[in-house]
């Protein structure tokens, strides 16, 4: 029986974070796209192989998310992904969702979609290898409304739900309620936001009796609306994020894996270590990026296998970078010189 408490504390044991590669073919189609690379199977395989086969990855990263192609797709060695990852010392994960629809009487508000027939899902992924899965709810600021508390309600309960299912079948479950980064928000806006979004999360998993201590959170952090002319520097946002974290985030949650939603690389990793900069909090802070580890190396590699190994020391110089961070020990000289 998986010990769900050791998994959820494992995956970002000793600095270690989250890959998150779960784009689906039409995400990570777009993002092709305008390299010139054509978004075929064997090409989005090639480029989750390159990543995930990156000399010394479990060293920075104890856990990457899959999608449905990727998971079922084999590496040119003959393996599959979770097979791969398991030799490489990384927890196979699978994003169960189907993403996020408009939901009915909220205009410009979504819920996210994939509780019917999830169980079974979660069973067949389980036997094929995964650990832990992801569901992603979306949640919109303005300065006015938005997120309305009914938007806010129907994706905490389907995070909540979705959470118990997979508790249930012995996988870990990756909770994560995105506050977006879009938007002229003010970081006070946001942290409002944050801390209502979460009280409802919790509201509805201690509701539908999940077990905090098998549960990794991966929320946005603290930050300005990405439109607004105001931006807060790295010490607001870590004081800012840990603030609204410790007043309602609840210690028996083992591990936080923030997301990056839209910052930079370097913003991203600066954000945590700066929040790790703080001293030990009652949960391990890390991270579980998915662009802010794949933007250099995808730029790189352009579909050109002659470029492999530079993407993938690209993505070694990322990693290493945010493990550095997850333990308050980040600084510039883990940047490759311009």
């Amino acid at each position: 029986m998986t010990d769900l408490h050791a998994v959820a504390t494992d995956l970002l044991a000793n600095g270690r974070g989250i890959l998150a590669i779960d784009e689906t073919p039409g995400t990570i189609g777009g993002r092709f796209e305008k390299l010139g690379i054509e978004s075929t199977p064997e090409n989005r395989s090639a480029y989750r192989e390159l990543l995930i086969t990156t000399p010394d990855l479990g060293s920075w990263i104890g856990g990457a998310i899959l999608q449905d192609e990727t998971f079922s797709q084999k590496t040119t060695s003959g393996t599959t992904f979770p097979e791969e990852l398991a030799k490489r010392n990384i927890a196979a994960g699978i994003k169960v969702d189907t993403g996020a629809k408009p939901l009915a009487g909220h205009p410009n508000e979504k819920v996210t979609e994939g509780l019917d027939g999830l169980r079974d899902r979660l069973a067949a992924y389980k036997e094929k290898g995964a650990v832990f899965a992801k569901w992603r709810a979306v949640y919109t600021i303005d300065d006015e409304v938005a997120p309305t508390p009914g938007a806010s309600q129907a994706n905490a309960h389907a995070l909540a739900r979705y959470a118990a299912l997979c508790q249930e079948a012995g996988i870990v479950p990756i909770v994560e309620p995105e506050v977006m980064l879009e938007g002229a928000h003010s970081i006070e806006r946001c942290a409002e936001v944050t801390a209502n979004t979460l009280r409802g999360v919790f509201n509805e998993l201690a509701a539908q009796r999940v077990d905090l201590r098998g549960i990794v959170l991966k929320p946005s952090m603290v930050v300005s609306g990405k439109a607004g002319e105001a931006k807060a520097g790295p010490d607001e946002v870590a004081d800012t994020t840990l603030r609204v974290f410790a007043e309602v985030v609840p210690a028996a949650v083992p591990s936080i894996a923030f997301l990056s939603g839209g910052q930079t690389p370097v913003q991203a990793t600066e954000h945590l270590q700066a929040m790790n900069s703080r001293g030990q909090q009652p949960w391990q802070v890390g991270f579980s990026y998915g662009r802010a580890l794949q933007d250099d190396p995808l730029s790189i590699w352009k579909g050109d296998s002659a470029n492999t190994e530079k993407a993938q020391e690209a993505l070694a110089v990322r990693a290493k970078a945010n493990a550095a961070a997850s333990k308050g020990e980040y600084d510039a000289s883990y940047e490759p010189a311009s």
